[in-house]
């Protein structure tokens, strides 16, 4: 019993001389300080553009009047042409898709996840199987694909 009171009263001793600090006083003295210092007012700093704030489309000036009006040039033909193909011979490609091999890694996953996280461990790989066969067959139709030559 005199071990138990020596192994608890020891750190209590060691935090209570810790926290009996007149320190304590000074730090909360500056804390305050700060905080009143950061709650007063500061002047207004803008931080939409003017162009965000109206100011470009005629709005009205503080001081009266009337900005000016930004007008938008318009392009009457075509931004950008790709450069055409003329004289060189592309060489035909073929879509490669993995449908097959992620709906196998998806069915795989999901049943391991599905039996791994239910209480009825059949019936969770089952559904997990079939959730996770269904999600790989559409990733690997859609989105795992790419062009190879033939």
């Amino acid at each position: 019993m005199k071990r138990m009171l020596q192994i608890v009263a020891l750190p209590a001793i060691i935090l209570l001389a810790a926290c009996g600090d007149d320190n304590a006083k000074k730090i909360d003295e500056a804390l305050r300080q700060d905080l009143s210092l950061a709650s007063q007012a500061y002047p207004y700093q803008p931080f939409v553009s003017p162009m965000e704030q109206a100011y470009g489309y005629g709005a009205q000036r503080p001081t009266g009047g009337y900005y000016p009006v930004a007008t938008r040039a318009s392009t009457g033909g075509t931004i950008y042409r790709a450069p055409s193909r003329t004289g060189t011979a592309t060489q035909p490609t073929r879509i490669v898709k993995n449908t097959k091999r992620d709906a196998i890694i998806g069915a795989v996953a999901g049943g391991a996840i599905g039996a791994v996280t239910t209480r009825d461990r059949l019936k969770g790989a089952v559904i997990g199987a079939a959730a996770g066969g269904i999600l790989g067959a559409v990733i690997g139709n859609n989105v795992d694909k790419k062009r190879v030559p033939y």
